[in-house]
């Protein structure tokens, strides 16, 4: 299966696109179409988008997004390290979930990549920016000493206790 994804590098935001066993042009286009509307009514503007050579991205792919204002770079040939953000949440989601989780078709996958999109974008803390989560600001912390041992934490499991978040409970 082939995943396509897009993650933005000041937040670390990661939108999936989509997934299927044979990309085509037109799958790809359409993908395109979808991430430019979805980033028109989220109210954000992407300036650049960094992509690799592959030739399932037509022309088509670029001159959407050149429509919409986003400038797209190619790596290198052989270049991972231009595009290191989204080769290391690649490398995140097989360690946390793919290797974890047998997949038995396309509509699973999608919904396992849903629910770790939901739990990278807003429960996953992120060293690189501060332990901050792309769509939750960080709480104030704790210094009295009284008040972190009168804390209620509940463990929550999702996929079947593959991910687990933890939430402080009032």
């Amino acid at each position: 299966m082939y995943v396509l994804a897009v993650i933005e590098h000041t937040t670390r935001r990661v939108r999936i696109l989509g997934a299927t066993a044979h990309p085509t042009a037109v799958w790809v286009t359409q993908a395109a179409r979808n991430l430019a509307m979805g980033l028109q009514d989220a109210g954000v503007r992407a300036r650049y988008l960094i992509r690799d050579r592959d030739g399932k991205f037509p022309d088509l792919f670029d001159a959407i997004l050149s429509d919409t204002g986003i400038e797209v770079i190619l790596t290198g040939v052989r270049m991972p390290r231009m595009n290191a953000i989204m080769e290391r949440w690649v490398r995140t989601c097989r360690r946390e979930l793919l290797d974890r989780t047998l997949i038995f078709n396309q509509r699973h996958l999608l919904r396992a990549l849903g629910e770790f999109e939901r739990h990278y974008n807003e429960h996953r803390p992120h060293q690189g920016i501060a332990n901050a989560r792309p769509l939750a600001t960080l709480p104030q912390p704790l210094t009295d000493a009284a008040a972190i041992s009168q804390l209620r934490i509940e463990r929550s499991d999702r996929l079947g206790g593959i991910l687990h978040e933890y939430r402080c409970a009032a």
